[in-house]
C-alpha cells in the first residue's frame, strides 16, 4: 500500500509539472489583464471573453500562443475601436512576436517597456492617438523587421537607436509631429544589398544608415529638417514629402508651416570634419570701444531671449500638449513614474474653477443636495451668475493614477462639447491637488429630478401634458446625443434620476453615474502586483457607458413606462416594470391600466403612441430597435404639447387663465 501511495505521489508531481509546462506563465496572464484594465472603451466587446479567472488566455480574442500553449506569441486587436492606454506591463510578454494594435484609439505615450520584447518581429501601433516621443528603448527590439507608428501625434526626434535594428525591413513614421533630422550621416560609401536597396558599407555608420535590410520607409508629413541622408536616397520622394528639409521642393512644407524652429544639427559621423568657422583677429576684437562691446552684448542677449521665447511658443503651439509626470500605478514596487502627455488643448475652452470659488458659492460645502458612496452634490450660487450644482468625486489621492487623470480630463472635454436645451450644461471643472479635488460644475435645475416628482408624493402635480412634454424633451435630447454628435454620446444609466427638471419642468439629461466606474477603478488600482486578488471589471462596466446606443434606446422605453405609470422600474411586489407592463402592452383594450392612478385626465390616442414607442424600444433583438431619430419623430408628429391641449385637460386651468388675463 505504501509503495502504491508513493507511486500516486510521483504521478501527481509529474502531472503537476506537465500541467504547469502547458500553461501560460502567470506574469504573461498578469500582463494581459493589466492591458485590459487600461482600456476603457470597447464598443464591439472584443475583450468580452478575456476572463481574469482563466489562467489560459490562448483562446482569448486576438491572442495566439506557441504550439505548446506555454507562451503568448501574438496580440492582434487591429480595427477594434479600443480606447485606452498602452500598459507598461506589455513588456512582460517575453515571447511576443507580433503586437498589432493598428487602427484603434490608444492615447498616451509608447511605454519604454516595449523595448524588453526581444522576440518581437512586428510592432504595429499605426493609426492611433499616441503622443510623446518614440522611446529610445525601441532600439532594443533586435528581432523586429516591421515597425509601424504612422498616423499618431508622436513628437520629438527619431531615436538614433533605430540603427540597432539590423533586421528592420519596413519602417513607417509618417503623419506625426516628429522634428529634428533623420539620424544617419552622409559621407559614406554605399553598396546594394540583395533586395536592391542601398546601404552604408562603413561599419561605423550611425542611425538608420546602419539598418542594412531596410527596404521600405516613410518619413512624410512631419517636421524634419536638414538633409535627407544619402543612405535613404533609394526611397521614393513621396517618402519625404510634407517636411521642412533643406533641399526644398514643392512637396515640402511652407516656411510658415515649418515655423521658426531652428534646424537641428545632423548626427555627425565618427570621421566628420569640424565645420569651418570664420576667424576674427584678436586685434579687431580688442580694438572696439568698451561701451560698444557692452551694447553688443546687451543687444545680443535681448535678441537671443526673444528668439528663445519665440521658439518655445512655436513649439508649444505645434505640439499642443505638455508632458505631465504622473505615476501609471501607485504601487509599492514601482520605480520610475511614467510620463503622461496631457493634451492642454482639450480643456482650453472649459472653465477651470478654483476650489475656493466653489467653496464660497456652496456655503463652505454645507449645502448638500445629494450624496452617494461615489460623490457628493452641492448647490451653490455664483455672484452675478447662475445657480450651480457641484459634483465632487469621493476619491483618495493615493488611489488616483495617471491614466485615471487622463480619463477624467477626457470626460470633462466630452461633457463640454454637449450643447442642447435638453442636456445638462457643464459650466466647468475643478482640479486641485491640495486638498485633492476633482469636481464638475453644472447649471442647477431648480425642480429636482423626475424621480422625485414621480415617486415621492408629488407625481400628481405632473399633468398628462407635462409628462408628454418631458417625454418629448428627453427624446430630443437623446436624438441629439445619438445622431447629431460625432462620436455619439450615451447616458451611462438612463433613468428618472438622470432627468433634472427646470422651473418650467423642461427636462435636462445629466450623466452623473459614469463616475461610479472611475471611482471603482481608482479603488481597484490600489492593488499591487504582489497581491493576487485582482479585480478586472473596469472595462466591462464602461462598455455600457460608451457608444451603447441600443442600450439607451431600451432604457428610454422603460423610462416611458415609468413616466406614464408612476411606478419604479423595479419593486419587490411586482418585480420588473417591463414584465408587469407586457400583459397590458399586448392587449390594446386594457392599455388604460398602465396609466398612473394619480392622473385624472389622459388622452387615449397619445397613450397608444407612447405604448407603440415602448414596444419598439424594448425589443429583445437590439438590432431591431429604431434609432432615437425615428422614435423622436413619431412622438413629435403625433403628440400635442401645445398650451391649448393642456387647457383641455383641466377646467381649472381655463379659470386660472381667465383670472390672469
Amino acid at each position: 500500500m505504501r509503495s502504491f501511495n508513493t507511486f500516486q505521489l510521483i504521478c501527481f508531481i509529474l502531472g503537476a509539472l506537465f500541467v504547469s509546462s502547458d500553461s501560460v506563465a502567470s506574469n504573461e496572464v498578469w500582463a494581459l489583464t493589466a492591458f485590459k484594465e487600461a482600456i476603457y472603451e470597447d464598443p464591439f466587446m472584443v475583450l468580452s471573453n478575456w476572463d481574469a479567472l482563466d489562467a489560459d488566455p490562448c483562446d482569448w480574442t486576438g491572442i495566439s500562443c506557441s504550439p505548446g500553449r506555454d507562451h503568448v506569441t501574438t496580440l492582434n486587436l487591429s480595427s477594434s475601436s479600443l480606447k485606452g492606454f498602452l500598459a507598461p506591463e506589455l513588456g512582460l510578454l517575453s515571447s511576443l512576436e507580433k503586437l498589432i494594435l493598428h487602427k484603434n484609439n490608444f492615447l498616451g505615450t509608447i511605454p519604454k517597456e516595449i523595448g524588453m520584447l526581444k522576440s518581437l518581429k512586428v510592432l504595429d501601433l499605426g493609426i492611433n492617438q499616441l503622443s510623446g516621443p518614440i522611446p529610445p528603448e525601441i532600439g532594443n527590439l533586435s528581432s523586429a523587421n516591421k515597425i509601424h507608428l504612422q498616423f499618431n501625434g508622436l513628437t520629438g526626434s527619431v531615436p538614433i537607436e533605430l540603427g540597432n535594428l539590423r533586421n528592420l525591413v519596413d519602417l513607417r513614421l509618417d503623419r506625426n509631429k516628429l522634428q529634428g533630422t533623420i539620424p544617419g550621416y552622409n559621407n559614406l560609401n554605399f553598396t546594394s544589398n540583395r533586395n536592391g536597396c542601398m546601404y552604408a558599407s562603413d561599419s561605423n555608420a550611425t542611425g538608420v544608415c546602419r539598418a542594412s535590410q531596410l527596404k521600405n520607409a516613410n518619413f512624410s508629413f512631419n517636421f524634419f529638417v536638414g538633409r535627407i541622408p544619402q543612405c535613404l536616397k533609394y526611397l521614393p520622394r513621396s517618402s519625404f514629402q510634407g517636411n521642412c528639409f533643406q533641399d526644398r521642393d514643392p512637396k515640402q512644407r511652407s516656411t510658415q508651416q515649418c515655423g521658426v524652429t531652428k534646424p537641428a544639427k545632423p548626427h555627425p559621423g565618427p570621421n566628420a570634419e569640424h565645420p569651418h568657422v570664420e576667424n576674427v583677429s584678436k586685434h579687431q576684437r580688442t580694438s572696439k570701444p568698451g561701451w560698444l562691446l557692452a551694447l553688443e552684448i546687451i543687444t545680443g542677449s535681448a535678441a537671443g531671449f526673444l528668439l528663445l521665447f519665440a521658439i518655445l511658443t512655436t513649439i508649444k503651439k505645434c505640439k499642443g500638449q505638455s508632458p505631465v509626470i504622473i505615476p501609471w500605478k501607485k504601487a509599492a514596487n514601482m520605480k520610475d513614474p511614467t510620463i503622461m502627455y496631457i493634451d492642454s488643448e482639450k480643456l482650453k475652452d472649459v472653465v477651470s474653477w478654483s476650489r475656493q470659488e466653489l467653496e464660497v458659492a456652496c456655503e463652505d460645502f454645507s449645502n448638500i443636495i445629494g450624496s452617494s458612496p461615489d460623490s457628493l452634490v452641492y448647490k451653490g450660487i455664483v455672484k452675478d451668475g447662475p445657480e450651480i450644482a457641484v459634483i465632487s468625486l469621493c476619491v483618495k489621492e493615493e488611489n488616483w493614477t495617471g491614466y485615471l487623470e487622463l480619463y477624467f480630463q477626457r470626460e470633462v472635454a466630452d461633457l463640454a462639447r454637449l450643447n442642447h436645451e435638453n442636456i445638462g450644461k457643464l459650466l466647468g471643472y475643478c482640479r486641485e491637488s491640495s486638498p485633492f479635488s476633482r469636481m464638475l460644475v453644472f447649471r442647477y435645475a431648480s425642480n429636482g429630478t423626475l424621480n422625485e416628482h414621480l415617486h415621492y408624493g408629488e407625481g400628481c402635480q405632473l399633468s398628462w401634458t407635462q409628462r408628454m412634454k418631458i417625454i418629448i424633451g428627453i427624446a430630443r435630447g437623446l436624438r441629439y446625443l445619438h445622431t447629431e454628435l460625432q462620436p455619439p454620446f450615451t447616458i451611462s444609466e438612463l433613468n428618472s434620476s438622470a432627468v433634472y427638471l427646470t422651473e418650467d419642468f423642461s427636462p435636462k439629461l445629466v450623466d452623473f453615474e459614469n463616475w461610479k466606474t472611475v471611482l471603482a477603478r481608482s479603488e481597484k488600482n490600489s492593488t499591487t502586483i504582489s497581491n493576487v486578488d485582482f479585480t478586472f471589471g473596469f472595462s466591462d462596466s464602461l462598455q455600457t457607458r460608451h457608444l451603447d446606443v441600443q442600450g439607451n434606446t431600451f432604457a428610454f422605453g422603460v423610462l416611458l413606462l415609468e413616466i406614464i405609470s408612476g411606478r419604479p422600474p423595479y419593486c419587490k411586489d411586482r418585480g420588473c416594470l417591463v414584465d408587469w407592463a407586457k400583459e397590458y402592452l399586448e392587449q390594446p383594450e386594457v392599455l388604460s391600466y398602465l396609466v398612473d392612478p394619480e392622473l385624472r385626465h389622459f388622452r387615449y390616442d397619445e397613450l397608444k403612441v407612447i405604448c407603440e414607442v415602448v414596444n419598439l424600444s424594448i425589443q429583445i433583438d437590439a438590432s431591431k430597435r429604431p434609432s432615437m431619430h425615428a422614435l423622436c419623430n413619431i412622438l413629435e408628429s403625433r403628440i400635442d404639447t401645445s398650451t391649448s391641449s393642456e387647457l383641455k385637460d383641466s377646467p381649472l386651468a381655463w379659470a386660472e387663465l381667465a383670472i390672469s388675463s
